[in-house]
C-alpha cells in the first residue's frame, strides 16, 4: 500500500491494556504508511529466546520488567518520524519509558476491563498471559493503570471495530504535526466517526489549519455564529466563504432563525461539497447542526465550541434541533459532525454567569460517570482541560453505545426533563440552560430518594452562584410542561434517576404527585 500524502511528523506509539489490540492496530497503521511496526513484546520474546509467560516463570515479573524497560527505551530512542511502535501493556509503568515517550505521539487504544477480560482472560486467548488468570485481579490491575494511560496519551482511540487505527490515521498524522499539548479523542457512533481535538491555541490559524478535518481546497467553510462570538473568533478560522450571524440566546433557536441561515447559505452559493462551521455555544451548535442536517438534505458540519456547556457536552453526539413555543428541541435531527475543535482559551472571554451555567453539565456528567470524575468535581476543583476531556470521553462512550436514545444515551437527560420544562414556561428568558438543568438535577435527586447526594449537589451549585430555588414560577405549569417533554412515548414521561454517582437508571416512572412535590420543594427553596 502506498504511503499517505502526509507522513506523521512524529513516531506513533501505541499503548494500552492487555487485549486492546495494540499489535494488530500498529501493524495495520504501519502498513498504511508503507512500513512495518515494531512490536516490543514480540521483539522481547525474540531476544529472550522464549515466551513472556516463560520469562515470568523463570525470573518473575521484576526481571521481565527490567528487560522490557531496556528494550522499550531502545526502540523509542531509535524511532524516527513515521515509525510505528506497539509497546507492552505494562511498559509505561517505567518512568524511563514515560520520559522516552515524550518526543513521540502516544496513542492509547482504550478498552474497558470487561471487554479486555473477554478477549484475553482466564487463559482463553491463543497465548497465555501471566496477569490474566484471575478476573478480580485483572479488573483491579486495569483500574490501577487507567489514570496513567490517560495521563501520557496524546490521542485516545477506542479499541473497537476493524482497522480503527487506519480510519483514525489522517487525524493522528495531523496531530503529530502540531505543537505538543493538543489531545485527540476519536469519536465513534453507528453513523460515523470523527476526530475531537482539544488544545489551547487551536484557533490560532496555522494550528487550526493543520488539524482541520476537511480539505479546504475541495470543501469551502460557511461559518454560522452569533453576534457575540463572531467578532471574537471568526477571523481565527482563516478564510471562510460566508459568515452567517444570528442573535445570541436560546429564544433565537427557532425555525425562523434556521430559515435565515438556509437563505444565507443559498445566497452565498453553498453546495453539498462545502461544509458548515458551527462557531459558538450550545444554541449555535444545535441550530447550525440542524441547518447542516437539512440543507440540501445534508452537508458536513465542524463544531468549534466556545462555551463550557458546548465543550463538555453539546458539541458531541450529533443531536441538533430548534425549539417551538410549546417545548424545547421539538424539531431536530441526528447529524454527527465530521470534526470538533475545542480551544479552552475561548472560555477566557466567557462571562462568569455563563461559565457557572456550563458547569452544570460538568456536574451532570460527573454524576453519570462516577469514579474519578465525580471525586474531582465533588471536591470543588475548578474545571480544567483534564475535566473537559473526561466529560467529552464520558459522553462519547455513551453515544458510541447508543446513538439514537434507544437505551443508554438516555442517561444524558439527567436533570433535563424538569430543566427543559422550566425553560419552556419562562419563554427561554429567565434561566440559562445550565441554570434550569441545575434545578432539574435537584428535582431528579429528590425523585431518586438520595437526600445526601442532593445536599452535595445543592452546595456545589450554590458555591457557583447558581439558583437552587425557583423564582416564583407556577408549579402546576412546570409540571404540565414536563409532561409534554419530547421523550414521552406513551402516557408517561420517562425520568432519569440516580442511586449513586455512576449508578443511573433510565425509563423510570414517576407518579404525578411525586413530581408535583419535587417541583414544589424547589419553589420552597429546600
Amino acid at each position: 500500500m502506498s504511503s499517505p500524502a502526509v507522513t506523521p511528523g512524529r513516531a506513533l506509539v501505541f499503548v494500552g491494556f492487555m487485549g486492546a489490540g495494540k499489535s494488530t492496530v500498529a501493524a495495520e497503521v504501519a502498513s498504511a504508511l508503507g512500513g512495518e511496526a515494531l512490536d516490543s513484546d514480540r521483539l522481547l520474546e525474540q531476544a529472550l529466546g522464549h515466551s513472556i509467560a516463560e520469562e515470568f516463570e523463570r525470573g518473575g515479573e521484576q526481571a521481565f520488567r527490567a528487560a522490557e524497560e531496556n528494550l522499550a527505551c531502545r526502540l523509542l530512542a531509535e524511532a524516527t518520524p513515521g515509525s510505528v511502535i506497539a509497546l507492552g501493556g505494562g511498559s509505561v509503568l517505567s518512568a524511563r519509558v514515560r520520559e522516552a515517550l515524550k518526543p513521540h505521539l502516544t496513542v492509547l487504544l482504550d478498552i474497558d476491563a470487561q471487554t479486555a477480560w473477554r478477549r484475553v482472560g482466564g487463559g482463553a486467548s491463543r497465548e497465555k498471559r501471566p496477569l490474566a488468570a484471575d478476573r478480580d485481579a485483572f479488573v483491579a490491575l486495569h483500574a490501577s493503570r487507567v489514570g496513567l494511560y490517560e495521563e501520557i496519551a496524546d490521542a485516545i482511540v477506542p479499541a473497537i471495530g476493524s482497522r480503527v487505527g487506519t480510519r483514525a490515521l489522517s487525524a493522528l498524522s495531523a496531530l503529530a504535526r502540531t505543537p505538543g499539548g493538543t489531545k485527540l479523542l476519536w469519536a465513534s457512533a453507528a453513523s460515523g466517526e470523527y476526530p475531537v481535538l482539544v488544545g489551547r491555541g487551536l484557533l490560532q490559524m496555522k494550528v487550526c489549519e493543520a488539524v482541520w478535518p476537511l480539505d479546504r481546497a475541495s470543501s469551502r467553510p460557511f461559518c454560522v455564529s452569533d453576534t457575540s462570538v463572531a467578532p471574537l473568533y471568526a477571523e481565527r478560522l482563516g478564510d471562510v466563504r460566508e459568515l452567517v450571524e444570528i442573535s445570541p440566546g436560546e429564544r433565537h433557536k427557532t425555525l425562523a432563525s434556521a430559515e435565515a441561515v438556509w437563505s444565507a447559505l443559498v445566497a452565498g452559493g453553498m453546495t453539498r461539497a462545502d461544509h458548515i462551521v458551527a462557531l459558538g455555544g450550545g444554541v449555535v451548535g444545535d441550530l447550525a447542526g440542524f441547518c447542516a442536517a437539512t440543507y440540501q438534505r445534508g452537508v458536513p458540519v465542524v463544531h468549534v465550541p466556545t462555551t463550557l456547556v458546548a465543550q463538555v457536552d453539546s458539541a458531541y453526539g450529533g443531536k441538533t434541533g430548534v425549539d417551538l413555543p410549546q417545548a424545547k428541541n421539538y424539531v431536530g435531527a441526528y447529524h454527527q459532525p465530521v470534526g470538533v475543535i475545542v480551544d479552552p482559551d475561548t472560555l477566557q472571554t466567557l462571562p462568569e454567569q455563563e461559565l457557572a451555567a456550563g458547569y452544570v453539565e460538568v456536574l451532570k456528567t460527573a454524576l453519570i460517570a462516577g469514579g474519578e470524575l465525580w471525586r474531582r468535581v465533588a471536591s470543588g476543583t475548578e474545571v480544567d482541560e483534564r475535566t473537559i476531556l473526561a466529560c467529552a470521553r464520558t459522553k462519547l462512550a455513551v453515544v458510541a453505545e447508543d446513538e439514537r436514545d434507544s437505551g443508554r444515551r438516555q442517561v444524558l437527560n439527567l436533570g433535563h426533563t424538569v430543566g427543559h420544562a422550566l425553560e419552556t414556561v419562562t419563554n427561554y428568558e429567565r434561566y440559562r440552560h445550565g441554570e434550569a438543568v441545575g434545578l432539574g438535577l435537584l428535582a431528579a435527586l429528590r425523585l431518586s430518594g438520595t437526600p445526601e447526594l442532593r445536599v452535595t449537589v445543592r452546595e456545589l451549585l450554590a458555591a457557583r452562584g447558581l439558583p437552587v430555588a425557583l423564582d416564583g414560577e407556577d408549579t402546576e405549569e412546570i409540571v404540565a410542561a414536563t409532561l409534554r417533554d419530547k421523550k414521552r412515548t406513551g402516557a408517561d414521561v420517562p425520568f432519569v434517576l440516580i442511586q449513586a454517582p455512576g449508578e443511573v437508571s433510565t425509563g423510570c416512572h414517576v407518579p404525578s404527585q411525586e413530581l408535583y412535590t419535587a417541583v414544589s420543594e424547589l419553589q420552597a427553596g429546600v
